[in-house]
This record gives structure tokens, sequence and C-alpha cells, in this order.
């Protein structure tokens, strides 16, 4: 079912994709697909879930392997290193269902809700790699936490993704190694 709405959603655009047609194409109930995610914003939840984990086992994203290596690591330039193919890999999976949660966020409340949360999430964990890096005493002289954790946000973010690899066609190995370096630049 979600591989039908992640279909049909960048088929049609979220707004246009009806549970009916997730139904039709996935070749399940409609009364199911209900029991199972409540609303076609719960099925958007479900696919964005799956994109950001690369799978649908129920790990936070913090507990994942790619995660704790990239804090376990010594050298704040493979820190970075290791925060951006890990950012790139999401995005590459994510960046597509990112652009249909925003395109629905425009004239839905619950999806614009949703689009905050994923940016809150997001910051979160980027908040969590500037005070490593704070910790280790590697930020930049003169560069606060709080504006670290914010250029890594924006360096970071899907739209910059979308801009570069999904809008300007760069490989997305082009793009980790820009990120990891941008990043390196300005925040060590």
């Amino acid at each position: 079912m979600v591989d039908a709405a992640r279909d049909l959603f960048l088929e049609r655009g979220y707004a246009a994709t009806t549970v009916a047609a997730i139904s039709e194409r996935s070749d399940t109930p409609q009364a199911t697909v209900y029991r199972l995610f409540d609303s076609k914003l719960g099925i958007l939840r479900a696919l964005l879930d799956v994109v950001v984990a690369g799978d649908d086992r129920p790990v936070a994203m913090v507990d994942r392997p790619q995660v704790r290596a990239l804090f376990a690591a010594d050298d704040p330039r493979d820190q970075l290193a290791a925060f951006a193919a890990l950012v790139v890999g999401v995005l590459h999976r994510a960046g597509p269902v990112h652009r249909i949660v925003a395109d629905a966020a425009k004239s839905d409340p619950e999806a614009a809700t949703l689009l905050v949360d994923i940016a809150r999430q997001r910051h979160d964990g980027q908040r969590r790699l500037a005070r490593s890096l704070k910790l280790a005493g590697a930020l930049r002289p003169g560069l606060r936490e709080r504006d670290a954790a914010d250029l890594i946000h924006a360096l970071a973010s899907p739209e910059v993704y979308g801009l570069l690899v999904l809008d300007r066609g760069w490989d997305p190995a082009r793009h980790r190694d820009w990120l990891a370096s941008v990043l390196a630049d300005q925040l060590l």
C-alpha cells in the first residue's frame, strides 16, 4: 500500500490522489487501508517513515548503527563526513517524498503540521551534532553552538538537496562530498 501510495503521489500529486486510488492500485480493500492508516495523511506519514529510515523496522534514527557510528567518530572531519553520507542517503530516498509533503502542506493543515514536525525532528538531530562538535572543542572560534546547528540545518536541508540533486542534476555522491566540505569549512 505504501509503495502504491508513493507511486500515485509522485504521478498525480498528493491532492489528486485518493484513498480509493491507493486501495485500487495496491489491490487492498479500502476499509483495510483506513484500518491500517486512518487517512491519506497517515499513509503519507508511513511512507515518510520508510523512506527516511530506509526500512520499516521500528528503530529510531538516533539508535541506528550509522548514526551511532558518526557520534562515535573521534575526528570532527570524519564525523561531518559520516553525517553528510547519512544525510544524502536519507535525502536520496526521501527527497521526492519531502516535496510531496511540502506540496500537501500548501492545502492541508495537517500536512503543514507534519512538515513543521519533520523540520523540528531534523533540527533536534542536527543540534546533537553541533553539541558534539562544541564539546570536542571543534567549532571555529566565535561560532556559537546554536548558530552551528542553524548552519547544519540549512546546509543539510531537503530544500538544498532538491535544488542541487533533483533540480540541477548533481550526483548524490557529489552532493555528499560538497556537504561534508562546506560543513567543515563553516563549522570547524
